[in-house]
């Protein structure tokens, strides 16, 4: 099933006082490879900048830095997007992917041994810190010897049925570790949990930023945090049938242990990295505005043609 999927996310900061230097950066531009191609794109901000450049970072996320010089005591930015999106696993075939000690024991330090991109994957992030009791949680769903895309989907079933939905839960940066602690949190905390659990047996794992509808296409279900920045899991599956071997993306199988399932039509990737740090949608450094600020995010994911659906959310991913 293919779809064309608008999308409209809008942020606003409302200053307690004047702003009178601003130097932003923006990760809002989904990306564009062979399953998904961005047919429209548009990144307004008012006040308008006094320049901006665009680029793309080490992983080829597009994104945008963007300064204003003028005083200012609000900042409204909105992406609309366009995409067209094409499920990328449907031919997913867990049971014949390589075993997950063989993946990692690749990956592992060999004096002299070429570079493999991947390790940096494997590694601690900001995040995403080495946890223990992370070790003990992955190490039901790892056996010796058993598939890595095989395991890695348990451990998405596992997280997904252990830890509930909460949106009022944790904030952007409340510790992974008291995540795992009160067993509740959103989609940002359940992807850097899983991230956490394979990388602590040497298994790469990326975050993902995006959206999904509010209904999966495939079946018709109430997706949890649709309508609102959303994130998931990559797992490093080289050679698993199934998983794209080349462009951009080869090798990473998308999972997502809010919703239990393997992301289809419905989820638009934005960017990847190692963790929320990485491919934030909007950050910034600014001069004044008094100490404090309010913070809005609306988001509008729909099926081109379809009905309006607006939803304003935390600022946070869902």
């Amino acid at each position: 099933m293919t779809l064309v999927l608008d999308i409209v996310h809008e942020t606003r900061y409302d200053y307690a006082a004047t702003v009178s230097l601003a130097h932003h950066l923006a990760h809002l531009q989904p990306l564009d490879d062979a399953h998904q191609q961005v047919l429209a794109y548009e990144l307004d901000v008012d006040p308008a900048p006094a320049q901006h450049r665009d680029s793309r970072d080490a992983l080829g996320n597009a994104q945008r830095h963007f300064s204003l010089l003028q005083p200012h005591e609000r900042l409204r930015v909105r992406a609309g997007s366009r995409v067209r999106v094409r499920p990328r696993f449907a031919g997913l075939q867990p049971e014949l992917s390589p075993a997950w000690d063989d993946v990692a024991e690749r990956l592992r330090y060999v004096a002299r041994a070429p570079f493999r991109p991947e390790v940096e994957f494997a590694m601690p992030s900001p995040y995403v810190p080495r946890l223990e009791v992370l070790r003990d949680y992955a190490a039901p769903s790892l056996p010796a010897g058993r598939p890595v895309a095989e395991a890695a989907l348990e451990l998405m079933h596992r997280v997904h049925a252990d830890f509930a939905y909460d949106s009022d839960s944790t904030e952007v940066d409340t510790p992974l570790a008291q995540v795992v602690e009160h067993r509740r949190g959103v989609c940002q905390d359940f992807a850097h949990l899983m991230i956490g659990a394979l990388r602590m047996w040497g298994l790469p794992a990326r975050y993902v930023s995006g959206y999904l509808l509010t209904h999966a296409p495939e079946g018709g279900g109430l997706m949890l945090g649709a309508d609102a920045s959303h994130a998931w899991v990559q797992v490093w599956c080289p050679g698993a049938p199934g998983v794209p071997a080349t462009g951009p993306g080869a090798g990473w199988l998308d999972l997502d242990p809010t919703n239990d399932l393997v992301p289809g039509a419905g989820h638009v990737r934005l960017a990847v990295g190692r963790d929320y740090t990485d491919v934030t949608p909007l950050r910034g450094v600014i001069r004044g505005g008094g100490g404090s600020h309010t913070l809005s995010v609306a988001v509008r994911t729909r099926a081109a043609g379809a009905g309006p659906r607006v939803a304003s959310v935390n600022p946070q991913e869902s």
